[in-house]
């Protein structure tokens, strides 16, 4: 990305209420204010503040913005101003509104955005923050349609706009430890991993329903709510509260079920550490698939070509309670988590992860963990998920969740929710032009027709 070893002028132009002129040759030197010039002791000036605007700021919304509100939180749109009214009063000085469309049209002071709303309108919310030359976090997966995860990383990447994903697992220190251990041959060349998440139930509660049909009946919209542009670009369906709030993530046309949640942030140190890009071909085996809704549980299974100096690698997923078999070297007393994990099959060993997001590895058993040496701490450790980016947005450093690492990530993981969507079937993938080569009938799952007045 342009930004990524340092903003382009054009884009520093976009904070000139943070900087400062020096010297004749003003024109060709802007600095950013330290903020011992500006601010006292340990406080940052308002000249060095990003502004931010919240899209969707209700639940997962009002989190990020809490996370990033050492920043001017200067907008805030939801189409539900009821869920979103505690966050309304929590920044009382941000203006209001519905439709982010002309949020971002009429406050030309936004720096940056931070995208929360339910996955089918995370690509139209944020190609249009993109196209307006601001940054953007955007909470996973990136995009609820391969083509659109395509478009958007495109995008972000031609713009140099400051980018990072919602997956906050890529800040922990068990991620950065899986990329170390695995570079160092601590289980030497991976052939195989399995990733796996309880959802959509967690620890016995339904958090969203799958495996069912287009409920009948048509109450009342709240009238809180804007139905119309809750929907977005979706095809019309009538208002009904078995998708709001949070409980899209089941339904085809919103989400993309456990897979699309927690497989983005399970699957992200596999893609990190292993170097993945593509896979060749993705299969399947789920529950009773159902025309509305995702199935109740799923297995996916994906193939990888060789990358450079590793080898071809098959990555298994499950989710809806099913886990992978049991691996021997796993003690007799410790049980395999049936939340979230990963094992990675390496051809000296094995690491188990406990946990979502890659934060718990170790070698198993405990005693080769004893035993291993571990490798110096080669990568940056992070300050923060949150933090990363808004430090990335004023000095063009990286961020390790940006775009051009979020988006064939996403690409990948929604590929997998094809493949179910078909019933199970093999699907030979050509990323380059972008088509499902053997089964053309599934390239229609790649993205949809949007709504008059929506668009990329």
């Amino acid at each position: 990305m342009k930004n990524q070893k340092g903003n382009t002028q054009k884009q520093r132009s976009r904070i000139s209420r943070r900087v400062f002129i020096s010297g004749s040759a003003a024109a060709a030197a802007i600095t950013i204010v330290p903020r011992y010039v500006l601010g006292g002791a340990g406080n940052i000036p308002p000249s060095e503040k990003l502004n931010i605007a919240g899209i969707g700021v209700g639940g997962q919304g009002r989190w990020d913005l809490d996370n990033v509100s050492s920043e001017n939180i200067v907008a805030l749109c939801d189409v539900d101003w009821e869920r979103a009214a505690d966050t309304f009063k929590h920044y009382p000085k941000a203006r209001r509104y519905r439709d982010f469309r002309k949020m971002l049209e009429k406050e030309k002071n936004i720096d940056a955005v931070v995208v929360a709303t339910p996955d089918h309108t995370h690509a139209v919310a944020t190609m249009t923050a993109i196209k307006m030359e601001k940054h953007v976090y955007c909470e996973k997966p990136l995009t609820r349609t391969v083509y659109e995860a395509r478009a958007v990383a495109k995008a972000a990447h031609e713009a140099g706009v400051t980018t990072q994903m919602g997956n906050q697992g890529m800040a922990f220190e068990g991620n950065r430890l899986i990329n170390e251990w695995l570079w160092d041959g601590a289980i030497g060349p991976v052939r195989e991993v399995h990733a796996w998440s309880d959802r959509p139930t967690h620890r016995g509660q339904l958090f969203w329903a799958q495996g069912i049909e287009r409920p009948k009946d048509k109450p009342p919209v709240p009238s809180t709510l804007s139905w119309d542009l809750w929907l977005g670009p979706a095809p019309y369906r009538p208002y009904h509260p078995a998708y709001v709030p949070f409980k899209w993530r089941g339904w085809w046309d919103f989400g993309s079920g456990g897979l699309g949640d927690m497989g983005i942030h399970n699957l992200a140190p596999v893609f990190s550490a292993l170097k993945l890009g593509a896979p060749r071909s993705v299969h399947s085996s789920s529950t009773l698939v159902y025309k509305e809704t995702l199935p109740l549980a799923s297995a996916v299974h994906y193939e990888f070509p060789a990358r450079k100096d590793m080898p071809p690698v098959k990555l298994h997923w499950y989710d809806g309670g099913i886990i992978p078999p049991r691996p021997d070297e796993l003690e007799d007393e410790r049980e395999l988590s049936r939340e979230d994990g990963l094992i990675f099959v390496g051809d000296k060993g094995k690491i188990y992860v406990e946990g979502w997001g890659g934060n718990s590895p170790r070698l198993i058993p405990e005693a080769k963990m004893k035993a291993y040496k571990r490798p110096p701490k080669t990568l940056r450790r992070s300050i923060g998920h949150h933090k990363e980016w808004i430090q990335a947005c004023k000095t063009g450093s990286q961020t390790r969740s940006a775009f051009d690492f979020a988006g064939p990530l996403t690409e990948t993981v929604l590929l997998g929710t094809v493949s179910v969507r078909m019933g199970g079937k093999k699907l030979t993938w050509d990323s380059q032009d972008m088509k499902i080569t053997n089964l053309p009938e599934a390239n229609k799952y790649l993205h949809y027709k949007y709504r008059p007045g929506w668009t990329l």
